[in-house]
């Protein structure tokens, strides 16, 4: 498999991440283990997964990981809209973030199809 780091879809999941982080820094103090620790935990775990499954023998086990890693996009974009509804979030952030997890669950599913194809001729490592 590719390196990781060369992927599309894990450079959009990274961004994804550094904005799950930055716009949580002002979030409540009370929400430092709640909603905060749990987006954050989400975000980490899309490009984890990512990364791991490429790292994977066969493409079966890598299309495993990246369904793992969309049902965190799902995650995280769930929280962001909770984020969003309790006022921790503005409306313009929140669809920054939306949009990237938008754009990163599309990347993921034609990733997935593509994987779990073995009779593709197309190459994934970009």
């Amino acid at each position: 498999m590719a390196d990781y780091k060369q992927l599309t879809v894990w450079k959009l999941a990274h961004v994804l991440t550094l904005g799950v982080y930055r716009s949580t820094q002002d979030f409540p103090t009370t929400e430092r283990y709640g909603l905060v620790a749990q987006l954050r935990r989400a975000a980490i775990s899309v490009v984890s997964n990512i990364a791991e499954g490429s790292g994977r023998r066969g493409d079966r086990e890598f299309a495993r990981f990246l369904r793992m890693a969309y049902g965190s996009t799902c995650e995280v974009e769930c929280q962001l809209l909770l984020s969003r509804d309790l006022g921790y979030l503005g409306v313009e952030a929140w669809e920054k973030l939306d949009a990237e997890c938008q754009k990163l669950g599309k990347m993921l599913n034609g990733l997935i199809r593509y994987a779990a194809h073995p009779h593709k001729s197309t190459r994934i490592d970009n």
